[in-house]
């Protein structure tokens, strides 16, 4: 568990009211999450840590990039990540997610960022995933073209055809 030990946030031993911490995540983060649809990128992730009446602040500001598939030619491209989120954290019997406030248990009192990091940063990843105009795989684009001229000339050939149990209503229709 390369990376991940470091990304457990001791909130109960916390000795002063604010806190600051940075994270630098490669490849090695990604692949050693289970379950994690990312492979590859390098992010740094800044997270500020409040300690308040009752509870507990945490603010991540993620800038960096990951490797992403293009919808359009299924190349491996570029997505650049900023993003800013926050989680508010308090102490309890029990480990809880169910409202916007996260509850960890008083008696361990450990938070494991790791996979809000992970969660954040999926949010942050646009759903249409396109290179810019021009970097495409060429052969690729080429034969999306020509698959797409295909398929539109068999669409106006299906409309120009009219079945004809459908031509007796048409007449019908015409002599009303």
């Amino acid at each position: 568990m390369c990376c991940l030990e470091l990304m457990k946030i001791d909130l109960k031993g916390m000795k002063e009211d604010a806190k600051s911490l940075d994270f630098r995540l490669d490849d090695a983060f990604f692949q050693a999450l289970d379950g994690s649809q990312l492979e590859h990128g390098a992010l740094h992730v800044s997270v500020s840590i409040r300690k308040m009446a009752g509870f507990y602040e945490l603010r991540f500001h993620t800038e960096g990039s990951v490797i992403v598939t293009c919808d359009r030619c299924l190349e491996d491209m570029e997505q650049p990540i900023t993003t800013d989120n926050m989680l508010t954290v308090k102490l309890g019997d029990t480990y809880n997610e169910d409202d916007d406030t996260i509850t960890i248990d008083e008696q361990e009192g450990i938070l494991d960022v790791a996979w809000f990091i992970y969660e954040f940063t999926m949010l942050a990843i646009p759903i249409k995933h396109i290179h810019a105009p021009g970097k495409c795989n060429s052969a690729m684009t080429q034969k999306l073209e020509e698959l797409s001229g295909a398929v539109r000339s068999g669409e106006e050939e299906a409309e120009g055809a009219i079945d004809p149990r459908w031509s007796a209503l048409t007449e019908l229709k015409n002599k009303m």
